[in-house]
């Protein structure tokens, strides 16, 4: 018997390139497409530069621009964790189709990232992690910045990235490169599974040649694909839907990021189903849509949480059902709450033994407004939805009222929400993050359009503003930006009005003044806690408590002497004047106004679980436990199926 006969491989074209020209030339053939759109996958690459990647990448990257500086535009950052946050704005304002590339020297600029890689993956955003990391070959060790473990060689501190990535790797050898890429792309175009994306690279290994297979730098595009619900996935829903008497949609950020604002549009407008919107789905209906209840849960309006309490059916779209979203469980309260759950991500459509509809949030919505053609709420069902919202709107109006201050006649924080909102154009963005105004932002924050609310809740990371905000500026040149926050978030992370002042990319911030953690310190004071410790305050000779005057942190030097303009209000005119000049201007402005931390948002008559003393001296404590016993009794485990 004869054996077959063996032709040889035909010989491959290769390029002889370092690692990290390698990795600079494959990302910058990236491309994305989604609808017949196609853009580039990144943008360019945040970098801040130390031995461990100066050499390899930071070459790379010096070497691409002196050919082409269009290729993949490098940006110098000045903290590692705010270059994550600058690029995962980027990647949220572009509805997770393009992001940025970060890379970062080894040791403590490699684990300075791994805040923001949480932040990208707890919020389901793109975006890719370039870390160095100590010699493959070991030939230098014990290094500068290396984790010696006496129990495992292998491990570095960039392990640490292992638990916040949705995709790791380690780049051991140049043959690993192609599969390590490749494997980092399909994640970062992936909606139901994006996050931080990892790829570590040794130093030594960055510097080594190799001959590269010239097709794998060719220019690929990955389609962003819609997945359409299954017939019998839909069906279960439209059962459970067209029984309901008193229904509610909780539309999320899936909601935004698909497009689908106009297929809700169409879906709550035909069928009267009143809309309540998470922190990352607000703006999927403007504020003025008759269905559109705001926000809902722990910072939502009394509005979307009335509704909530007696709704037989929640749609969910879109939401991973975060605590705030449901009050921690207990903003839908009706005994027997059924549950329609639409997500492209399995693990959130799964939640809350609900009717699963495993799907692009347009495509879904779409799919329901055809099949529910015909059928609607009851007139009783729109009256009260109307009745609600109207209600929530006056007290919004009474508490914004410019002319009536606080303390001291300081202005409070809702009324600086409503002059800001009342300065900015539909299409500019609210950008914030962490502190009290978050929740005021999604309470009372009247967004008019979907891309106009940018407040960062997954991870509620503080000194995300700045560096988002910017990265919202360059995703969306053409908006103006405006950055809320507060003085502690502020003195996290402000060096990042550098970068916006080199790259000339403009944002207004408004940097409320209230001298210490307004958020913590409301709730310390409904916990029993009589707000200790959060206020910036000296350590009292007398009492040996930080309860003495007030720090002489003046936070306007600080803004101006990072390059920016800065601009004092101390009054509702004034306050509102700087604003307009702020606006108007082309460079990067801080607004600085001082508030009374005191005075609190309007109640949205719901509940946020934080554990609470179950035994106490303090009286305040023991009556705080009691509002915790009586709330915890009202749980709901959501765990009665969705058809039965």
């Amino acid at each position: 018997m004869s054996e077959p006969a063996y032709a040889p491989p035909a010989e491959v074209e290769t390029v002889r390139l370092t690692v990290s020209q390698a990795v600079v030339r494959f990302l910058a053939a990236q491309w994305t497409e989604r609808d017949g759109e196609r853009q580039r996958l990144f943008a360019g690459c945040f970098g801040i530069f130390g031995h461990g990647n100066v050499a390899g990448l930071g070459q790379a990257l010096l070497q691409s621009e002196l050919e082409d500086p269009d290729l993949l535009p490098y940006v110098l950052g000045r903290n590692e964790q705010a270059m994550v946050h600058t690029a995962v704005a980027y990647a949220r304002a572009k509805d997770r189709l393009q992001t940025w590339a970060v890379t970062t020297s080894v040791g403590p600029g490699a684990t300075n990232m791994v805040t923001g890689a949480a932040l990208a993956t707890i919020n389901r955003l793109p975006v890719l992690l370039l870390p160095a990391d100590t010699f493959a070959t070991r030939s230098a060790g014990a290094l500068l910045q290396e984790l010696e473990q006496p129990g495992s060689g292998d491990v570095t501190v960039n392990d640490a990235f292992r638990p916040v990535s949705r995709y790791f790797d380690r780049v051991w050898r140049p043959e690993q490169l192609a599969g390590a890429l490749t494997g980092a792309m399909r994640v970062l175009t992936d909606p139901a599974e994006t996050g931080a994306v990892t790829v570590c690279f040794p130093q030594d290994v960055q510097a080594e040649a190799h001959d590269f297979p010239v097709d794998l730098f060719a220019e690929r595009t990955w389609h962003v694909g819609r997945p359409v619900p299954q017939r019998a996935e839909l069906e279960r829903a439209l059962a459970v839907i067209r029984s309901a008497e008193r229904p509610l949609l909780v539309a999320g950020g899936g909601v935004i990021y698909s497009g689908a604002s106009e297929a809700l549009d169409r879906l709550a407008s035909a069928t009267g189903i009143p809309v309540g919107q998470s922190q990352a789905g607000k703006g999927a209906l403007p504020f003025d849509h008759p269905q559109s209840l705001g926000a809902i849960g722990s910072t939502g309006t009394t509005a979307a949480n009335a509704l909530a309490r007696d709704a037989d059916v929640v749609i969910g779209v879109g939401t991973r059902y975060q605590d705030f979203t449901t009050a921690s469980r207990t903003a839908f309260s009706h005994p027997g709450v059924r549950f329609v759950n639409i997500n492209v991500t399995a693990l959130d459509a799964a939640k809350h033994a609900g009717a699963t509809v495993h799907a692009d949030a347009r495509e879904a919505l779409e799919a329901l407004a055809d099949a529910l053609e015909g059928w609607s709420v009851t007139d009783a069902h729109r009256e009260r939805t109307a009745a609600e919202k109207q209600r929530w709107e006056d007290e919004v109006d009474a508490v914004r009222d410019p002319s009536i201050s606080g303390a001291g006649g300081l202005l409070t924080q809702n009324q600086v929400i409503g002059i800001v909102e009342g300065v900015s154009d539909p299409r500019d963005v609210v950008v914030c993050a962490a502190g009290s105004m978050p929740g005021d932002l999604h309470k009372m924050w009247r967004a008019r359009e979907r891309k106009g609310y940018h407040v960062e809740y997954g991870y509620s990371c503080m000194g995300y503003e700045v560096a988002g905000g910017i990265g919202v500026r360059m995703a969306a040149p053409d908006r103006e930006v405006f950055v809320m926050v507060g003085d502690g978030s502020y003195l996290m992370m402000a060096t990042e009005l550098v970068t916006a002042v080199q790259e000339g990319v403009k944002v207004v911030v408004v940097l409320v003044q209230n001298h210490g953690y307004a958020s913590i310190g409301a709730l310390s004071e409904s916990l029993g806690s009589q707000r200790f410790g959060t206020r910036y305050r000296y350590r009292s000779a007398d009492s040996g408590r930080l309860d003495g005057g007030v720090l002489p942190v003046d936070l306007a030097a600080n803004a101006a002497s990072l390059g920016v303009d800065v601009l004092v209000a101390d009054d509702a005119a004034s306050f509102e004047q700087a604003l307009r000049t702020a606006r108007a201007s082309e460079r990067t402005t801080v607004v600085h106004v001082t508030t009374d931390p005191l005075v609190d948002a309007p109640s949205s008559e719901s509940w946020w679980e934080v554990p609470v003393s179950e035994v106490s001296e303090l009286e305040s404590t023991r009556g705080a436990r009691a509002v915790h016993d009586r709330w915890k009794s009202a749980q709901h485990p959501y765990l009665r199926p969705a058809v039965d």
